[in-house]
């Protein structure tokens, strides 16, 4: 009869159960199902532990001989919430999950030694959890809540064992502050990566400014060198031409009054070449000699440097 089943929908984790035997009248014989524990009571006092399937316990008259009560073979889980405070004075609700299972050497303990086995665990893991994390900070309770597990695990798998449970893993599957506090956190990270933003962003700058100076001393640098090379390849040109075909020997005073004059001249037409420019002329007799004239442009410029308010004369080349 389906009535003699056991285990019947709805118990509460670790809740032992009345069951009745297959017979109208009597608990003679009774079907045990593969995921339960049926412990055999005769006349109120345990007997035996039955195992799945049919079995017959003996003689009974109208149900008052020989009783039953069973509890589950599976693996129950309990999920608590725990209410505590960090090392940094932050509350939090801890959630844990504890599974455990009916030990089966030891399965008349599991029915007749706790009254209520998830408030037994309950207990324990209060105690260890609120002995725990206050020793934490709250970045610690998030990063060490492994620690929380396995400190849970241990102190149940030694009680409970007593109790003929065993306790197969206790989970801590969440952290969970105020509000509030959350938003802080939040906060904080989000201002500490717009300062990282903000240094990154100068080191770009530093970067671009520093590349941008080197590229210009090094084009300062190879535009001396060109200038260098282009004067010593004029002055070679001009030693060529007025030494050849004779024996003369230009000395160094001679080629630089040379490479003064034609700097000088070449001055003359980028300034009158260019478009909308402003140019200083120096008094200069251009029939004088090399010599003379050389002597006129450092006469200027240095009566230049002793008097910069004035000017000889001033023209403007269109």
């Amino acid at each position: 009869m389906s009535y003699g089943t056991m285990g019947p929908a709805g118990s509460s984790l670790g809740e032992q159960t009345v069951e009745m035997g297959i017979l109208p009248c009597g608990n003679c014989c009774v079907t045990v199902e593969q995921d339960r524990w049926v412990a055999v009571e005769k006349f109120g006092r345990f007997s035996n532990i039955l195992g799945p399937g049919l079995s017959c316990v003996g003689f009974d008259m109208c149900g008052m001989c020989i009783t039953f009560r069973s509890i589950t073979r599976r693996v129950e889980q309990n999920e608590l919430k725990v209410e505590t405070k960090t090392k940094d004075n932050v509350f939090v609700t801890v959630h844990v999950a504890v599974q455990q299972s009916v030990i089966p050497e030891n399965a008349s303990a599991a029915l007749y030694k706790l009254a209520n086995v998830s408030a037994q665990i309950d207990s324990y893991v209060s105690d260890v959890v609120r002995s725990q994390v206050p020793k934490m900070t709250l970045d610690e309770a998030f990063e060490k809540k492994d620690t929380v597990s396995d400190a849970i695990q241990e102190e149940l798998a030694r009680h409970m064992s007593d109790y003929g449970f065993i306790i197969h893993k206790a989970l801590v599957t969440e952290v969970n502050p105020n509000q509030d506090v959350k938003h802080s956190m939040n906060e904080i990270n989000k201002q500490k990566r717009l300062r990282d933003a903000a240094i990154m962003a100068a080191e770009a700058d530093k970067v671009r400014v520093v590349t941008a100076a080197e590229a210009d001393a090094d084009a300062a640098c190879l535009q001396g060198e060109g200038i260098a090379r282009q004067r010593a390849a004029i002055v070679d040109g001009l030693r060529a031409s007025i030494t050849a075909g004779s024996d003369e020997e230009l000395t160094t005073d001679k080629i630089s009054e040379l490479l003064l004059i034609s700097q000088y001249f070449e001055t003359l037409k980028e300034i009158g070449t260019a478009s909308k420019s402003q140019a200083i002329f120096l008094p200069h007799s251009p029939g004088a000699g090399i010599a003379e004239v050389a002597t006129q442009i450092r006469n200027g410029v240095l009566h230049q440097a002793t008097a910069p308010g004035q000017v000889a004369m001033k023209t403007k080349s269109k």
